[in-house]
């Protein structure tokens, strides 16, 4: 059986120093990345981000795991019930995929209905409703718990976030 894939969990801003150190020790390191303008106040410039803050990915077998977690900046392995969870093959392929591809990506939280949210953007920023629906639009509900009413409002699915 082959290695998994695991998500290990960094210090902020550290992604790219976690998983070069990973690669050191001779294990498969992945770190998605995405291209955004920087602006500083003399100049502006294109920098690679990580598409998911805080975290990078490292291919190992679970008795490894102690060689990741002595990484400079990494702060746990992301796991379930006390071991690794690790990730499916595919989910890493498919993004791997995508990054290496000229298709235009941007990251997205993973927003379900039901959740509540907040509005990023816009006429209603900083507003904490109940997602009813989501698509090219989300159905917000906007509700006064007390008196058992709500109203609901459409906004755009880009504008929210998890509350």
């Amino acid at each position: 059986m082959s290695p998994a894939w695991f998500a290990i969990w960094t210090r902020s801003r550290h992604e790219q120093v976690v998983r070069e150190q990973i690669a050191r020790k001779h294990f498969d390191a992945f770190l998605p990345t995405i291209t955004r303008w920087s602006r500083w106040k003399d100049r502006k410039k294109k920098i690679d981000w990580p598409l998911f803050p805080g975290y990078c990915f490292a291919r190992f077998e679970e008795e490894d795991a102690l060689a990741i977690l002595k990484c400079t900046g990494d702060v746990n392995i992301v796991s379930f019930e006390g071991r690794p969870a690790p990730i499916p093959e595919h989910e890493i392929d498919g993004i791997r995929r995508l990054v290496e591809s000229d298709l235009q990506y941007d990251p997205c939280p993973l927003i379900r209905e039901g959740m509540m949210v907040e509005v990023k953007h816009g006429a209603l920023k900083g507003i904490v409703g109940r997602l009813v629906r989501k698509g090219a639009h989300a159905r917000l509900i906007l509700a006064v718990d007390l008196i058992g009413q709500g109203v609901s409002v459409e906004v755009d699915a880009a504008d929210v976030k998890p509350f």
